[in-house]
Parts: structure tokens; C-alpha cells; sequence
């Protein structure tokens, strides 16, 4: 079970989530939650954003499959509402979710969320409800927004439990994990590698600096936890 800001690889993804993630976007594929992949990489497909310090979430919809027998750009076409089949497209489910929800009709869609951070590492960035959708113009065609708030909740065993989040930025993310090669700071360890904070967050460390993140191993980060009191 990944916790927020686990390091992993595309792999060690698929095989936590049981099922082969080859789309961004995922409608209730596991435990009733749904699962996106988001990028912030200046060549990322999709204009995805991290807002409000972090927890909130501004995601793109997706373009329209490449067919082959399609002619047009994705790019200078609106993203579909309905595959051609008539059903619905993972745009036209999560937008439905939200719909449900506001109408009261039923609990906001909770959605597990993975980052690509660079070709090979992917981070967790944790549960997100998913409270409002749109479609805005961009570039002369229809793309949908989705809003999606960052939750206190993890997910263990099919219970939710408490745990303490914040995203840590994508530059930052970056910056530590080429300062400190990919290893754990500790033992040098390559596996099992986390996100941690040098300063507990509710210590008053930052989220939002490379000074207060380093790499560490699940048994490094285990041992330095035990020790913070």
C-alpha cells in the first residue's frame, strides 16, 4: 500500500492497482475509486496545475482517441463527451460524477492520483475528491477542467484511515531527486524510496523547498519516524 509521496516506478503502479494503466484517465476501475496519471513536465500532453499550496488539483480532460482512421489533429479537436460508440468517455464520466454530486444525488467521486515526475519515476500523490468540472476554451476548441481537493485519507485494507498530507511540488521533487542521485540519503538504498520531510510538516517544516525534502528508503524513513517524538 502506497503512502503519499512514495517514489515508483510505472511497473510496481500497474501492479499495486491490479490492472494495466495505459490511460490518463480511469473511471472506477479499483474499489470503486478512480484513478488519474498527471504530468507538470514542460512536455506534459496536458495542461494539468497544482493550486491553493498544493491541495487542489486543476486536470485536463483527454483528447480524442487516436483512431486510425482519423484524419484531424487531436490537438484542433474538442475533447469528446461520447466515444463514437454513443457511451460515455472518461471526460463524460468523471464530468457525470460531478454532476451527481452537486445534485446531492451522491458522495463526491474519489480519485487515486500518480505523477510522472521524469521518464521511469512516478510519485503517489494521494486521494483526491473530485468537486467540480467544466469545459473552457483553449486554443480555438472545447477542453474539459476537473477540480480536485486533496483528502486527509488513505486507503488500508478498504478502510480509510488518517494521514497528513501535502503535495510537494514538481520542481521541488525534481531538484531532490537528482541531489540526492536516486538513492536514500542514509544507507544509499534505490528501492522503496519516499518523499520525506527533514522537518515534520506539523513541526513547521516546508513542503515547498529542496532543503526540507530528502530521499529515503521505506526502512531509513521507519527507523527516523520511530525517533521523532
Amino acid at each position: 500500500m502506497f503512502k503519499v509521496g512514495n517514489i515508483i516506478s510505472y511497473q510496481e503502479m500497474c501492479s499495486e492497482e491490479k490492472t494495466s494503466l495505459q490511460k490518463g484517465m480511469n473511471f472506477r476501475v479499483k474499489n470503486n475509486l478512480s484513478i488519474i496519471l498527471m504530468s507538470l513536465r514542460k512536455n506534459a500532453p496536458y495542461a494539468d496545475k497544482i493550486e491553493e499550496g498544493g491541495r487542489v488539483l486543476i486536470y485536463e480532460g483527454h483528447d480524442v482517441a487516436k483512431y486510425k482512421t482519423l484524419t484531424q489533429d487531436p490537438k484542433k479537436m474538442d475533447q469528446p463527451m461520447y466515444l463514437p460508440s454513443g457511451q460515455l468517455s472518461e471526460n463524460g464520466k468523471f464530468y457525470n460524477a460531478v454532476l451527481n454530486y452537486k445534485r446531492g444525488h451522491q458522495e463526491a467521486e474519489l480519485v487515486k492520483v500518480y505523477e510522472k515526475i521524469m521518464p521511469g519515476v512516478w510519485s503517489y500523490n494521494g486521494i483526491f475528491k473530485l468537486i467540480d468540472a467544466w469545459q473552457e476554451k483553449s486554443s480555438n476548441r472545447k477542453v474539459f477542467k476537473f477540480k480536485l481537493e486533496l483528502t486527509n485519507n488513505r486507503i488500508k485494507e478498504n478502510v480509510f484511515e488518517i494521514e497528513h498530507n501535502r503535495l510537494i511540488p514538481t520542481d521541488v521533487k525534481k531538484e531532490v531527486w537528482k541531489r540526492d542521485k536516486g538513492c536514500c540519503v542514509i544507507c544509499g538504498n534505490n528501492i522503496n524510496l519516499h518523499f520525506d520531510h527533514i522537518i515534520p510538516f506539523s513541526k513547521g517544516g516546508s513542503s515547498i523547498t529542496a532543503k526540507n525534502i530528502q530521499l529515503l528508503c521505506a526502512k531509513c524513513n521507519l527507523s527516523k519516524n520511530s525517533k521523532i517524538i
